[in-house]
């Protein structure tokens, strides 16, 4: 059976290359049209997912799209991106520019680098795993508790909760050779000990863990795990979210038998990835999309079918198509408090901070988790532990415990106070954190 796998994905990867050589894509980058923007055209050969591959590779290049025009009726798919970089000037940095072309030119490794992401080739530097759970105060702080416990250091880590539920992908390491963890009994150790802490006292919807060599598009990942978990289902919402909630409309369009989709939300990097997500884990085919996200609302606008060629033909269908969307919205809008904290990389340096937050009664809703070269720069949304905002003393206690030049507030209007002035009896953990600006060190973390 596996050989038979084997040759089946052989002569599927060996058709796929038969037809780019064939239809090699084609990528034209235009800085001179467009007065506010890098104009990105792509044409190519067509396929389902292909307009997420292209959507990965530009966001995960961290440009933001502004404009774009879709169509892929037939046997081709031609797109019109309008980009800029995260400062929203035009892209003139070359490495960037060869990268686009790179991955997704006519000697692009799109195939490969998507297969890659969802787990096909595995990865020398860690093992990964995958959480999902109810969400609770103090989970974090429980789940890094129990892997530092393990010997397990946590390399890169992404965390998003919506709607009661929690997910995670996590990169760790074993504590001793800084290599992944292969041992199947330790393992498995791990991931009984894991789902014991993510299930907690909810019996009424279950908790998982998974581990593998696999390298992982995290943030992928996380929108599959969240579908799968069903996050989108929800009770009754308080009307004063009503108004914060994205509006998304599905209709007919009976000429060319496609389901329209609307979409008008609050702007921010990242979104149009989030939806083209979810609509593909849905098994939708998008044939022609309008995106306009110049102003501080996006709007987008999707005609789609199902993969069966059906548009979308029940209400019960439609309200579904509309919770899913709204749902690949929310999860990274992220409530609270965003802290930032860049230090040295240590052993049980996660660990020791969701303690510092959970005993201060913080609840983490969104954190990313990055290390590079020795140094840990990692991003908190925090609020208290009944989901309203934190109050300014509270943070000012944890920023004194941790440091105030190793935990800063960000993008915060409301967060308004006077550091007050540490001293060596508050920093309890002055031995542990050495307050090193990473400002120099160069290092650039996605934005969201």
């Amino acid at each position: 059976m596996e050989a038979h796998m084997d040759v089946s994905w052989n002569m599927e990867d060996e058709y796929e290359k038969f037809v780019r050589r064939m239809n090699p894509p084609r990528v034209v980058i235009d800085n001179e049209s467009c007065e506010s923007a890098t104009v990105i055209r792509v044409d190519s050969a067509n396929k389902h997912g292909i307009l997420l591959e292209v959507v990965q590779v530009l966001t995960d290049l961290n440009l933001v799209i502004t404009k774009a025009y879709i169509s892929s009726d037939g046997s081709w798919f031609m797109d019109v991106f309008n980009v800029t970089d995260r400062e929203r000037k035009k892209v003139k940095d070359e490495n960037v520019l060869d990268c686009i072309r790179k991955y997704l030119g006519a000697d692009s490794s799109v195939t490969a680098a998507i297969r890659r992401s969802i787990g096909i080739q595995p990865s020398s530097e860690y093992t990964s795993i995958e959480l999902t759970g109810t969400d609770r105060p103090g989970l974090l702080s429980e789940i890094c508790a129990v892997l530092a416990n393990l010997k397990c250091n946590v390399v890169n880590a992404e965390v998003w909760t919506h709607n009661s539920r929690a997910a995670a992908v996590m990169h760790v390491t074993d504590q001793a050779t800084n290599l992944p963890i292969t041992d199947p009994q330790r393992l498995s150790k791990v991931k009984e000990l894991l789902r014991n802490v993510l299930k907690g006292n909810h019996k009424s919807r279950g908790a998982s863990t998974a581990v593998s060599l696999g390298h992982t598009h995290t943030e992928r990942r996380l929108h599959q795990m969240m579908f799968a978990d069903r996050d989108y289902e929800r009770g009754e919402r308080a009307s004063s979210d009503d108004q914060l909630r994205p509006q998304v409309t599905v209709t007919d369009c009976t000429d060319k038998d496609y389901s329209v989709v609307t979409i008008r939300c609050k702007d921010r990097p990242k979104l149009l990835f989030d939806t083209v997500c979810t609509l593909t884990d849905m098994q939708y085919v998008v044939f022609h999309a309008n995106v306009d996200a110049e102003r501080p609302e996006a709007y987008q606008e999707y005609y789609i079918r199902h993969i069966d060629g059906s548009p979308v033909n029940s209400e019960a269908e439609r309200r579904r198509v509309i919770q899913c969307l709204e749902a690949a919205i929310e999860r990274r809008v992220s409530e609270g408090l965003k802290l930032e904290l860049c230090t040295n990389d240590r052993v049980g340096l996660l660990s020791d901070v969701t303690r510092i937050f959970r005993e201060n009664s913080l609840s983490v809703t969104r954190a990313e988790v990055t290390t590079k070269g020795g140094n840990a720069i990692n991003t908190f949304y925090v609020c208290d532990a009944s989901g309203l905002p934190v109050d300014s003393k509270r943070i000012d206690a944890v920023r004194l415990l941790i440091g105030q030049t190793i935990l800063k507030v960000k993008d915060s209007s409301a967060y308004s106070s006077s550091p007050p002035q540490e001293s060596g009896t508050r920093f309890l953990f002055g031995n542990l954190f050495k307050s090193k600006s990473l400002c120099n060190f160069g290092l650039v973390r996605p934005y969201s």
